[in-house]
């Protein structure tokens, strides 16, 4: 980041009007969209979806963000409970999921009197999670899912002189990708990296805002508007230089987006011996293992503990290194609610073939995989200190192994430290932590804002979209509340 800290700390009464704590797909894209990029109709445009069709002629001079989004998406039905999220991908990539090769209906016209001024924080550099994720590591969506507005994956691609192999990509194309994307649309002035938030709270400016009177004759608009100045957020951290140095900062904000996905905080088992220095939660650990040469093929096994696509992005590492694996899970082999049963072989080989070595349930040394070993429904009662788990499998009878290390991989929660109450009162359940999956944050469908706070605002696994091509939509629904807001009459 090339700012200055001062150039970008505000005052209470000279607030930002948005600020976007998170740096992946889902703050990039509304950087894009808060920049200026003003997304129309192409002229002579053909959707593929009749009845969208008709809408679309009807309003074609008109910006998408300026119109009624639960208009336009009645009626559109995909892989997403999102119905911005629908439109918005309908939008980008018609008839996608069809294998379809038909042009995004959009043109993209940069009008600089429609930007918004704002900051997107982030830990690290722009991208997210996936600075975290291994770069040879092959994404679950197609490659051309995970592209964002008007700078296609697939033309980067062909920039790059690359292949997508078997449509999709590997995570360090994505990463570049992203930070290409970044600076080719002259994003990067509104990018903090290494920015650190640890706080953020809403002033109550009702008090001062009562005792101001500018006219004896103030309007009824007028006291509207002041009522609506009350939304002031304090955003608060520090700024960490490569030098290691800290600096605070403290922002204000009309509007805060959070974008902070849920990679910070990994689930844990909560078991005894689950802090001990051989238990991990990351599949970077194993990275990090492997390249120090702590674990290979003539170590004791590694204990993988899940079954989702983590879990099976660690065991195809450890395969390629020949690390002998136990792979345990408490779910059934043939349970259909396991991710592997929803994917087709076809694009994902690597996968179908975790599945076949998981059901391969008795044998460990020979056999197809040798070096392997699932145990399914079994569950994790504790670790020991010389390196032993104990389990107890679906009739109750105990099982000890020995391991060189272990892998928690069950999931991840949103880390929302900096919120009130970790972010409960927001979620849909506020007696319960907020969950991408179980418990995300209750938000209007067509403004992503959240219900419990006006002015906050959750795109994103957060708000229950997980996918990239998905986290769009809300990118979309934000930035058309929030240049909605700023016409309103003063």
């Amino acid at each position: 980041m090339s700012m200055e800290l001062a150039d970008y700390q505000t005052s209470e009464r000279s607030p930002l009007p948005v600020v976007i704590i998170g740096n992946g797909p889902s703050g990039i894209c509304l950087s894009y969209l808060l920049s200026g990029y003003t997304p129309y109709v192409k002229e002579g445009a053909v959707h593929p979806n009749p009845l969208l069709q008709r809408k679309l002629e009807s309003f074609s001079h008109i910006p998408i963000t300026e119109q009624d989004l639960e208009y336009l998406s009645e009626g559109l039905e995909g892989r997403s409970n999102s119905p911005a999220a629908l439109l918005f991908d309908t939008l980008l990539r018609p008839d996608t999921d069809f294998h379809g090769d038909v042009e995004s209906v959009l043109r993209w016209t940069l009008e600089p009197e429609r930007a918004i001024p704002h900051l997107v924080l982030g830990r690290g550099p722009p991208g997210g999670a996936w600075n975290a994720i291994e770069g040879s590591m092959i994404t679950l969506s197609r490659g051309d899912w995970m592209g964002l507005p008007d700078l296609s994956f697939k033309d980067w691609m062909r920039m790059k002189r690359k292949n997508i192999r078997n449509d999709r990509s590997t995570a360090g194309d994505i990463l570049n990708y992203y930070q290409f994307y970044v600076k080719n649309k002259r994003l990067q002035d509104n990018f903090v990296s290494g920015a650190v938030v640890n706080s953020v709270i809403k002033l109550n400016r009702s008090d001062e805002i009562a005792q101001e009177k500018d006219s004896l004759l103030e309007s009824s608009e007028h006291k509207t508007n002041r009522s609506e100045d009350r939304n002031i957020f304090q955003v608060s951290g520090f700024i960490k230089n490569n030098s290691g140095i800290k600096q605070n900062f403290c922002i204000y904000s009309k509007n805060v987006i959070l974008a902070t996905g849920t990679y910070d905080s990994p689930l844990k088992l909560g078991i005894q011996g689950e802090d001990l220095p051989f238990v991990h939660h990351q599949i970077s650990a194993l990275e990090e293992a492997v390249k120090a040469k702590k674990v290979h093929q003539d170590s004791d096994p590694v204990l993988i503990v899940g079954a989702g696509l983590t879990a099976a992005d660690a065991i195809l590492l450890a395969h390629h290194y020949n690390i002998p694996v136990i792979h345990a899970f408490r779910r059934r082999v043939n349970d259909p609610a396991l991710i592997f049963n929803q994917l087709p072989q076809v694009m994902y080989p690597e996968y179908h073939k975790v599945y076949q070595m998981m059901k391969e349930q008795s044998v460990f040394m020979g056999g197809p995989y040798e070096g392997y070993m699932s145990l399914p429904e079994h569950h994790a009662i504790c670790f020991n200190d010389n390196k032993k788990c104990i389990f107890k499998d679906k009739h109750g009878q105990h099982k000890a192994f020995n391991v060189s290390m272990t892998l928690i991989l069950i999931g991840s929660n949103p880390n929302l430290s900096f919120l009130p109450q970790n972010g409960k009162h927001l979620a849909l359940d506020t007696e319960k932590p907020v969950s991408s999956k179980r418990n995300p944050i209750d938000i209007d469908p067509f403004t992503y804002e959240c219900l419990q706070e006006k002015g906050l605002y959750a795109v994103g696994p957060l708000a229950g979209d997980y996918f990239v091509r998905f986290v769009q939509g809300g990118a979309l629904a934000v930035s058309s509340s929030v240049l909605k807001s700023q016409k309103r009459p003063p």
